[in-house]
Formats: structure tokens, C-alpha cells, sequence
């Protein structure tokens, strides 16, 4: 928000300079992001008078005009506006000034006729978008003087960067405060008089939806000039707000928002029909706005209606129809009190961002509405005339806002400051705050006034103190406290320990949003319909995740159009489960990879990654654990996964996570280059592990195994594994698959697995016949269990 420093003196002027100022609201929590000088670019625009004007000699459309600045001879300018006639004072561009937009001045010839200077429009100076003729000055301005001084447009524009729990700061009246209240400064406010009405008519305001709005004031004015001009000091102050004049109603309405900080809308009179109603849209209803753009209402926005049709947005924008216009005379003012909740994300619904909407949002003054159409009134009778019409303000009681009263303590003072503030100093305070305070035994009981509806529990009060105390006065203390060492059970991985691990295999650990596209997500989960967000930051980020793969998949995407062919990235994180007992939370580690197996080198640069390569990954996270025979993968089928190439992975016949390939269609559609693979893991179900013990080193030598078995192709080397493992397992020392055949001498559907085992006791040697028998029992459980025939 930008603001006039010339305006905010007057209602309170501390004895500081504009840079102590702009000091203490930064440090009052009112940020300033910057200072303009206001007039600048208008150095060398003086005041003159044109003396004669005669016609061009060789251009019917151009008038030689002799302008008097103040100088002892008077400047000849050759001008084609039609306005410029004697007697007018003009804004005149001297030799050497250079305007808005980088024009420099210069001296000219046109048509044979020298030009010393320019006459200006507001747009050329860009003081409006008036450039149908130069612009006139009162008739009181002094000749040679400074256009800024004249105009009084020398000032500072001071633009203040607010946090949006402070909207009683969104206006002059609630800036002014709080200047007064940090220095200590007397405020002198503008005198709002009540305007008697002159006239008997009204209109009729019906609240359908109090709940949303419990508070509309009206008030017909008749028989304005729209045609008068605005005060040059209006415009000023409007020009440093960073707002162009248009007209003296819609000047005067943007001015009171800016003053009190409450926005109001101006109806033309003549376009309503019957009574004013305020109430949610109907189906399928359409509005122009004051834009030229026309939208479809939604039935859950407020509007604001007469008998026949939509007036406006409420609380965001008005309607083209009703709105002021070149031929209107009679007005209908509004100001009312709108419920953030209700107005809160709708001005974006529908692409648009207004003031009025800004501070509705954040929220607005519920007792300043009627001070609103006063002042509005004042302003428009003393520059545009007009008879006004009594107020009709119409409240509802049950809805309306009502003011709070907070307990605020002594002792919690000091406990959330760490300093002491006395009594005297709590109450001074809080007094210029504009708090009614009534003393009890712990503290006060502090009644909020009406703007402050930031405030509502009692560390709000503290913060309020600490503010106006000032932070840079509350001293810097470490913190003393009794701390114990955090329990790290030995018998549980952590996250930490996995990432690393990860990392040092080639991993790059990367962090997506917890809300994602709902389509990318129907390509990984269709089956589970997922929490929606009621205020979505975007499309694209518009429900709950219930996997982290579409956050790394397109992760993925971005990284290959940037040419990274090698990819391998992981996260933890939540994904979040919509069931019965509610939101479930779990926590999980997921992953992919794409692209080479290595990185580019000579020897090996382009062999792709695998299903292997990602499960040897997993491998080694199992291995961490010192369970891994408690880890299995049995294939599986699962949405956007290709059905060759997924498992799930069980720990002692639990479910705990799932790997696989992206299926070649979810791979287009994330629009993927290359093959992908990916995983996930329930965090709770692979963290615990089995501490190490030492066994001791046997010293008798170890017996090495080697056989070879036919079996069915359905058979799996695991299901091998732990069939060997369970039969030998008090000797067996190690076991692997050496060798799988298939083709001359295998019949189609059969392979042939070579094992070997080592077996090894602690005791003793072995015998050969404790090793015959053994090795009788694990071909014998191979045989009955898995059909396996022993190769000779």
C-alpha cells in the first residue's frame, strides 16, 4: 500500500524527519518497502499565463502562443490543443526538463516557427488520462512558480508492506494511530459532522444473508455535478496512493477508503429498480463489471441486487450498468460490513484483485460504516453539490459483530517478554491503543476496540506491549533451561541412516509438495479417491497425496528436459490416506531411477538401469537392518505399474512397500524419456532392526556344497533360499545361486538352478556323514515342496 506523508501529517505530525519515520514502522512491524518523491519528474514544469494566441501561419490546427512564466520576455510555444486561448494558466515545459517517459524538451521548429517549450496535458505529465487539451490551472496560481508547489504535489510516497492480520492499517485514519501511539504524538482527525438530510428519499435494503453481511448503510444523493472538478489537493493525495483521478464521485469514494480505511461503492440511482437486496447468487446469474469483464456468478458468492438484476460483486467490484458514468446526477452510496470469511479467496475465484476486496479480506472497521457514507457525503456536497437523503442503516443484531473483552495478566507478561513492565507503563500503553482497561486482581481485563479485530487472545495483548515497547529494547538472553539427552534406541534405523545410505549409492534426496494434480495422482492410485483442498493453491496443486511418486515423477520430467539423463532421487515424507477413522498419516520413503547405470564413461556408457538395479538398492537398506532374511518380494500387480515387472515387498508376511517399472502408458503421460522404475516403503514397518551380536569365529574349516536342480519356471530363487535356509539352518554358513540354465537338454518350462552352500560348525569338524545326511534333507525338502529334480 502506498501512502501520502503530506496526508498522514495531518492528521498526526511528530517532530521526526520522513527516514525516522519510516524507522519506527519498520520497527513497529508496519514494513517499508520504499520511498518516492513525489514530482520529481515534473522539475522545470512551471506555471504560466498565455498572453496571445494566434494562429500558425502555415497550419490551420496550431496556434503560436506568447506564454508569460515570470521571465523578463515571455516564451513563444507553437501548441494544437484546442483549449489554448488567452487569459488560461497552463503547465509549460521548459528548455531542458524531461518529462515522464524520458521526453526531453528541446527546442523546435514547426512549420517554419520556432517553439521554446511545450503547454502539457495531465497525461503528458502523467497526472491523469485527460489529453483531449493542455491542462488549466486555477486562475489562482502563481505565475513561475514550480507546477509541484503550485499543485501541491511535493511529497513522499511512502509504500508500506503489511502483514495481512493488519487491515486497520490499510487507510490513513489507522496508520495515523499508530504513528501517534510509537511517538507519543497527539492525533488530530478529520471532523466527520453528521449531513443533515435535505431530502426525503431512500431506498429500501434487505439482508438475506446476515450471517455473511450483518451491516448495510445507504443514502441517496441528488442532483451532483459530475462535471466539477476534483480539488487539485484530493488528486495529489489520491497520485501519491498511486491512484488517477476519473471523476469527483468515484475520486471522493477512493478517498475516504484510503482516509478511514472502510471501502464504499457508488451506485448510479437511475439504473436501480426497487429495493436493495443483499444475497447470494442465483444459478447461471452473469454480471459485467466496471472492468468491461463479464463472469458467471457462482451460487456461493454474496452480491449485492436490486428487484430485477445484479449490481455487484459484494464486497470486490461493482457492475458496469450501475455504476457512475459522464450523465449521472443522482447517487447511491453503500458502505457495509462484509465477513472476511465470506469475501476471503473469491476475489481470485474469479481473476481479479481490488482494494476493496484486499481489505475485506483482512477485515474492515463493523462500527465505520456509517462514518464512512457521512464523510463520503461531506465531501461530495462540498465539491460536487447535491442534496442528501436520510442514512438507512440496517443491522442485524444477532449477526453483528460484538466487542471482546481479554484478561490479560501481570505475570504472563513477563513470562512470554522476559522483561518487566510496570503497571504505569502496561497502562499507558494499551490507553493509546484505544483499550478501555478495568483493573482485577491478576491484571486487567482489556476491552478491543472495534478496529483491532486482529486481536483475540491474551498473547495478542503481549504483543501489542512488546511492540510498542519496543523490540530492540527487550534484551537478548540465552535461555536457561534443564535438558536431557533424546532416547535413540539402537534397535531402529533412522531416516537419516537410510538417506545416507541412498546418497552414497548415487541418490539425490529431494522434497515435493504434499498437495499434487489430481490426474497424476489417478495414474498412480484410481482406487483411492483423495482429500480434496477447500482453497487450492493452483490446479496443479489441488488435493492430498496418497503416494510420493507423482511429486518425484515430475521432478523426474523437469530434470530430463533439462538434459539430465541420469536419475536417481529419493523422499520421505507422508502420504495421506482418506479411511473410516479419518485422515491416515504414514509416513514412507520412496523412490526412482531412470536413465544409465553408470555414469558416462568409456567402457560402459550405455547400459540402462534395471528392475535389479533398484532392488539391489532396497537390498542394501534391508542388509542395514541385519534382517534382511525377514524381507521378500512376491510379484504383483499394481495401477500404472507394468504387470511384468512389480513386486510387493513383504517383511514376515506383512506388507511394507512395493517396487516396479512405470507401465509405458503412465510413462507418457508423466512424459518420461526413458524406462523408469520406482519404489516405496512404509517407514514404521522397515525402521526396526535386529542388533548385531558376536558369534564366535569357528576355527574348524568350513565344507563348500555344490548342486544342481530342475524345476518349473514359476519357481523362485527365494523361495530356494529359504527352503535351504530353514533345513540346514543351525550349520549353514552361506548359500547362493551360481548358475541358472535354460535351453539344449531342458525341457520348455523348466530352468536349471546351480547352488552352493557352505556349512560350517562351531564345535568341530564335520563328518562326512552328518553332510551326506544333510545334504539328503534339503534335496528331499527342495523335492517335496518345490518338485525339484537333483541333476547328475
Amino acid at each position: 500500500m502506498k501512502i501520502s506523508e503530506n496526508w498522514l501529517r495531518t492528521w498526526v505530525n511528530p517532530q521526526i524527519s520522513t527516514d525516522q519515520l519510516v524507522s519506527v514502522l519498520t520497527m513497529a512491524g508496519l514494513e517499508v518497502d520504499g520511498i518516492e518523491e513525489m514530482g520529481a519528474e515534473l522539475k522545470g514544469v512551471l506555471v504560466g499565463v498565455i498572453e496571445k494566441a494566434e494562429k500558425h501561419p502555415e497550419a490551420d490546427k496550431l496556434q503560436v502562443c506568447s506564454v508569460n512564466i515570470g521571465e523578463s520576455e515571455n516564451l513563444q510555444i507553437i501548441c494544437g490543443a484546442p483549449n489554448a486561448r488567452e487569459g488560461i494558466k497552463v503547465a509549460v515545459a521548459t528548455i531542458g526538463c524531461v518529462l515522464p517517459g524520458d521526453f526531453k524538451i528541446k527546442k523546435a521548429k514547426l512549420r517554419g516557427v520556432q517553439s521554446f517549450g511545450m503547454l502539457c496535458s495531465g497525461k503528458e505529465l502523467n497526472l491523469s488520462d485527460d489529453h483531449d487539451g493542455i491542462m488549466e490551472l486555477p486562475a489562482q496560481a502563481s505565475i513561475g512558480t514550480e507546477l509541484v508547489d503550485c499543485l501541491g504535489l511535493k511529497d513522499n510516497s511512502i509504500e508500506i508492506d503489511l502483514t495481512p492480520n493488519r487491515g486497520d492499517c490499510l487507510g490513513i485514519k489507522g496508520l495515523a494511530f499508530e504513528v501517534g501511539v510509537l511517538t507519543q504524538s497527539a492525533l488530530s482527525p478529520v471532523n466527520i459532522e453528521p449531513v443533515p438530510a435535505s431530502i426525503d428519499d431512500k431506498v429500501e435494503v434487505n439482508l438475506h444473508a446476515p450471517e455473511a453481511n450483518p451491516r448495510f448503510v445507504a443514502r441517496v444523493i441528488k442532483g451532483v455535478n459530475i462535471k466539477a472538478p476534483t480539488p487539485e489537493w484530493m488528486k495529489a493525495r489520491l497520485l501519491a496512493s498511486n491512484i488517477r483521478s476519473i471523476d469527483p464521485i468515484v475520486d471522493v469514494t477512493n478517498y475516504v477508503m484510503l482516509e478511514l480505511g472502510h471501502p464504499m461503492h457508488a451506485f448510479d440511482l437511475n439504473n436501480l429498480d426497487g429495493a436493495l437486496h443483499v444475497r447470494y447468487a442465483n444459478e447461471g446469474e452473469k454480471l459485467t463489471l466496471l472492468n468491461d469483464q463479464e463472469i458467471t456468478i457462482r451460487p456461493d458468492t454474496l452480491v449485492v441486487a436490486d428487484d430485477n438484476k445484479v449490481l455487484s460483486l459484494a464486497g470486490i467490484m461493482g457492475g458496469e450498468f450501475s455504476g457512475i458514468n459522464k450523465n449521472t446526477q443522482d447517487l447511491l452510496l453503500e458502505a457495509a460490513h462484509w465477513e472476511p470469511i465470506n469475501i476471503a479467496g473469491k476475489a481470485r475465484s474469479y481473476g481479479l484483485h481490488t482494494d476493496a476486496s484486499h481489505r475485506f479480506e483482512r477485515g474492515v472497521d463493523y462500527n465505520m460504516s456509517a462514518e464512512t457514507i457521512e464523510r463520503a457525503t461531506q465531501l461530495i456536497i462540498e465539491i460536487a453539490g447535491g442534496q442528501a437523503g436520510p442514512i438507512v442503516d440496517q443491522i442485524d443484531d444477532v449477526h453483528f459483530p460484538q466487542s471482546k473483552s481479554i484478561q490479560l495478566r501481570q505475570s504472563r507478561i513477563e513470562r512470554l517478554l522476559g522483561v518487566q513492565l510496570d503497571d504505569s507503563q502496561v497502562e499507558d500503553i494499551l490507553t493509546r491503543l484505544g483499550m478501555g482497561l478495568t483493573s482485577n486482581q491478576s491484571g486487567w481485563l482489556v476491552e478491543i476496540p472495534s478496529r483491532r479485530f486482529d486481536i483475540s487472545i491474551e498473547a495478542d495483548l503481549i504483543e501489542e506491549l512488546a511492540r510498542i515497547y519496543g523490540y530492540n529494547k527487550i534484551p537478548s538472553r540465552k535461555p536457561v533451561s534443564e535438558m536431557s539427552m533424546i532416547r535413540h534406541p539402537e534397535n531402529r534405523l533412522t531416516k537419516l541412516q537410510i538417506a545416507k545410505l541412498l546418497a552414497a549409492r548415487g541418490y539425490q534426496e529431494c522434497i515435493t509438495y504434499s498437495f499434487v494434480d489430481k490426474n497424476a495422482q489417478q495414474l498412480i492410485d484410481p482406487a483411492i479417491e483423495p482429500l480434496a483442498l477447500l482453497n487450492p493453491i493452483s490446479s496443479e496443486l489441488a488435493i492430498m497425496r496418497t503416494s510420493l511418486w507423482p511429486g518425484l515423477l515430475k521432478t523426474v520430467e523437469y530434470n530430463q528436459k533439462r538434459q539430465h539423463d541420469r536419475i536417481r532421487l529419493f523422499e520421505t515424507g507422508l502420504k495421506f490416506i482418506p479411511g473410516e477413522q479419518g485422515l491416515e498419516q504414514i509416513p514412507v520413503i520412496a523412490g526412482v531411477i531412470t536413465g544409465c547405470r553408470y555414469a558416462e564413461n568409456w567402457e560402459a556408457a550405455n547400459q540402462k538401469v534395471d528392475f535389479y538395479d533398484l532392488k539391489g538398492d532396497l537390498q542394501a537398506i534391508f542388509d542395514s537392518t541385519q534382517a534382511s532374511d525377514e524381507f521378500s518380494f512376491v510379484a504383483a500387480q499394481r495401477e500404472g505399474l507394468h504387470p511384468g515387472q512389480t513386486a510387493t515387498i513383504y517383511r514376515n508376511g506383512h506388507e511394507c512397500g512395493i517396487i516396479g517399472k512405470l507401465h509405458p502408458q503412465t510413462q507418457r503421460e508423466f512424459d518420461l524419456e526413458e524406462s523408469t522404475y520406482v519404489f516405496e516403503l512404509n517407514l514404521k514397518k522397515v525402521l526396526p532392526r535386529i542388533l548385531p551380536r558376536f558369534n564366535p569365529l569357528s576355527k574348524f574349516p568350513s565344507i563348500r556344497r555344490d548342486i544342481a536342480i530342475l524345476v518349473k519356471e514359476s519357481v523362485t530363487s527365494s523361495q530356494i533360499i529359504d527352503l535351504i535356509g530353514q533345513t540346514a539352518k543351525h550349520w549353514l554358513n552361506n548359500i547362493v545361486i551360481f548358475d541358472i540354465y535354460r535351453g539344449k537338454g531342458i525341457e520348455p518350462g523348466y530352468k536349471s538352478v546351480g547352488i552352493g552352500f557352505t556349512l560350517q560348525r562351531a564345535d568341530r569338524t564335520f563328518k562326512d556323514a552328518e553332510i551326506t545326511k544333510t545334504m539328503d534333507k534339503v534335496i528331499s525338502v527342495l523335492t517335496e515342496n518345490l518338485g525339484a529334480v537333483l541333476r547328475e
